[in-house]
């Protein structure tokens, strides 16, 4: 069976930096995009950076030259550089991943890591 699991969440002061991780593991043939995702208390979730396998990526406009999404193919892993964060990011933090199973594929969640900003 097929999990995402996230780390690295925690209690930062605004300015600092955190870095989550997300690694998959389970009978998996292959490992597509990978993106984060943020949901904060009677909000949507919304989407945060996402990479391809091949590195190519994309950020939301919200977090553009603070943050960077990287991944390791080899270790089934994708990570989330966070700098200068603001209170506005504090969040649940979210892994996401499309991931293919024998014939099929699917989107794959982590369960969340809290990531809180205090001004």
């Amino acid at each position: 069976q097929v999990q995402l699991v996230e780390s690295g969440g925690g209690l930062v002061q605004a300015g600092g930096s955190l870095r989550l991780s997300c690694a998959a593991s389970g009978s998996m043939f292959s490992i597509n995009d990978m993106a984060w995702y943020r949901q904060a208390p009677g909000k949507q979730r919304e989407f945060v950076a996402t990479i391809t396998r091949g590195g190519d990526t994309n950020y939301a406009d919200s977090v553009k030259g603070r943050f960077t999404i990287s991944r390791d193919n080899a270790k089934n892993t994708v990570y989330l550089q966070m700098n200068d964060l603001e209170s506005e990011d504090t969040s649940t933090y979210y892994c996401n991943a499309e991931i293919r199973v024998r014939f099929v594929t699917r989107p794959y969640w982590g369960q969340g890591t809290q990531v809180t900003v205090s001004s």
